[in-house]
């Protein structure tokens, strides 16, 4: 598989940083925060399973969870600590192996992380194995128009085309198929972003009007599946505040 050193981690942050880049990541923020928002946050624990350089851990802090990454990369980790310094605790490992007690934290996300799995059925289960309430996935769709233009100048892989090549493409089905083998029939609840081809991902209109929704599974780029286990039900508590009388 690709190594992730420090000149992948930046090419990943440039790509972010770019015009297209910085689009593509604000529609996927709006994904994750759509399924992860029917979770309780504050004082919950999530596990994000391939940190990378921990942009995806900081939304997670960001909505409230006391967050976690885990990556293979110390280079990938080490940029994500400089990003959420002493907001967030780091852990070396690998995703089919993780170094936690079952049920040690109260969520898990694996973002596009099962396309570079050496087993992804595994890494799914471990996942399972350390999160007592449920997890998020994030993959990239194989039958997407941006699939289909291959386009290595345009994703964080520039200059790092063997990682490209080596990547996993799901297609939706596929991506179910293994979500149930590996952690049952459960809840769930999906979407994606992104359906247009990667010159489109701008924010002037029509562009921003096309790229700008969150779309059924299967018409976007960019997937997201929540996976609910049981024990706790999805839904964010509404507390009310009584004044005490004068």
């Amino acid at each position: 598989m690709a190594r992730w050193d420090g000149s992948a981690v930046d090419r990943y942050e440039a790509w972010f940083e770019s015009t297209q880049g910085s689009f593509a990541l604000v529609q996927e923020r709006r994904l994750l925060e759509r399924l992860a928002s029917p979770w309780p946050r504050r004082g919950n624990t999530l596990l994000d399973i391939g940190s990378g350089p921990g942009i995806f851990m900081k939304l997670f802090w960001e909505m409230g969870f006391d967050i976690t990454g885990l990556d293979d990369s110390p280079d990938m980790l080490g940029a994500a600590r400089r990003r959420l310094g002493p907001h967030a605790s780091y852990h070396l490992g690998k995703a089919e192996h993780l170094p936690f007690s079952d049920d040690e934290f109260d969520y898990a996300s694996l973002l596009t992380v099962l396309e570079f799995c050496e087993d992804p059925l595994t890494a799914l289960r471990e996942a399972k194995r350390v999160a007592k309430y449920g997890v998020i996935i994030g993959f990239l769709n194989r039958y997407s128009l941006y699939r289909r233009a291959r386009c290595t100048s345009c994703w964080p892989w520039k200059g790092n085309e063997g990682a490209f090549i080596e990547a996993r493409w799901y297609s939706c089905l596929e991506m179910r198929r293994l979500i149930s083998e590996a952690l049952g029939n459960k809840p769930i609840k999906c979407g994606s972003v992104l359906p247009g081809p990667v010159w489109t991902w701008r924010a002037t209109p029509p562009w921003n009007w096309l790229n700008g929704l969150v779309y059924p599974l299967g018409l976007g780029a960019y997937g997201a599946i929540r996976v609910d286990f049981a024990g706790q039900r999805p839904l964010t508590p509404l507390y009310s505040f009584a004044k005490s009388t004068a």
